[in-house]
C-alpha cells in the first residue's frame, strides 16, 4: 500500500509541476503576443482551463498528504472513541461527496457530446471536462491510500498538521544554534 501511495504520489507531483510549467508557458506567450499588438484568440479558454486541472490534480495530491483543509484541531479535541467516529463520519461524507461529483461529471460529459471549444475549434469540451469525474476519482483514490496513517495518527491523538509545525520549528531551531 505505502508503494502504491508513494507512486501515486510521484504521479500527481510530475502531472501537477507540468501543468504549472504549460500554464506558465501560455501565459507568457499570451503576454507577448499583446505586448506585440496580437492577441492568441484560445488564450483566455484555454489558460482557464489549465488553471481548473491544475485545481483539480493539485487538490487530489493535497488529499494524499492530507493537506487539504481539514479540522484536526477539533477532532483531537474529542474523546478517542467518539474522535475515530467523527473521523469515519467526515470521511464517508468526504467520499460520497467526490462519488457524487464523479457521476455528476460523467453526466455532463455526455451532455457535451458533440460539442466543442469556442476558440479551438478541433478540442473537444468532453476533454476539457473529463478533469471532473478524473479529478473526483483521484480524490477518492487519494483520501482511501492516506487513510490509514491518518487513522493510525488520529487514533493516537497526533495532529498532522501540528506535527509538521513543531517539525519545522526544530529544524529552524538548529539551524539556529548552529550559528
Amino acid at each position: 500500500m505505502a508503494a502504491l501511495r508513494r507512486t501515486v504520489e510521484v504521479i500527481l507531483e510530475w502531472i501537477t509541476i507540468f501543468l504549472m510549467i504549460a500554464l506558465t508557458v501560455v501565459v507568457i506567450v499570451g503576454v507577448l503576443y499583446r505586448l506585440a499588438g496580437n492577441s492568441l484568440s484560445w488564450y483566455d479558454e484555454i489558460a482557464a482551463i489549465q488553471l481548473s486541472w491544475i485545481t483539480y490534480y493539485g487538490a487530489a495530491l493535497a488529499a494524499l498528504k492530507r493537506r487539504h483543509i481539514g479540522f484536526d484541531t477539533v477532532l483531537l479535541a474529542l474523546p478517542r472513541g467518539a474522535r475515530l467516529m467523527g473521523l469515519i463520519v467526515a470521511e464517508l461524507i468526504v467520499i460520497a461527496f467526490f462519488v457524487l461529483m464523479a457521476w455528476a461529471g460523467f453526466k455532463v460529459l455526455t451532455v457535451l457530446s458533440g460539442m466543442h471549444l469556442v476558440s479551438l475549434t478541433w478540442m473537444p469540451i468532453q476533454v476539457t471536462q473529463s478533469v471532473i469525474p478524473i479529478g473526483a476519482i483521484l480524490f477518492i483514490l487519494c483520501e482511501l491510500l492516506s487513510l490509514p496513517e491518518y487513522w493510525t495518527k488520529t487514533k493516537d491523538g497526533i495532529s498532522l498538521e501540528h506535527a509538521e509545525i513543531e517539525e519545522e520549528v526544530e529544524t529552524e531551531l538548529k539551524k539556529a544554534g548552529a550559528r
